[in-house]
């Protein structure tokens, strides 16, 4: 089995405003497993990157994302919940709606 597994989705063009975004190839149920991957750390000021993650409880370490992980909505009113797994530098993505 793959460590990195975006199938269910794609990235495209929001607008000329937005820029990219993640969006569904089919109907995925609140709940489901949207797509699963790794994370490199990275010796960087995530504050001043918008691309990567922090990657511990205190904020102090980051990493980017495989896959489509970096252009999903990180609004305060997003679609979908990012699980993170520090000691395996894995993630996942599920749907909230």
């Amino acid at each position: 089995m793959s460590l990195i597994d975006c199938s269910k989705v794609i990235v495209k063009k929001i607008n000329d405003i937005k820029g990219l975004g993640v969006f569904a190839k089919y109907d995925i149920n609140k709940g489901d497993l949207i797509e699963r991957g790794v994370v490199r750390r990275i010796d960087t000021d995530g504050n001043k990157n918008q691309y990567v993650f922090t990657w511990s409880d205190d904020r102090t370490i980051w990493a980017f994302g495989s896959g489509c992980s970096t252009f999903y909505n990180t609004s305060l009113d997003s679609n979908c919940k990012f699980i993170r797994n520090y000691d395996l530098d894995t993630f996942e993505i599920y749907a909230l709606k």
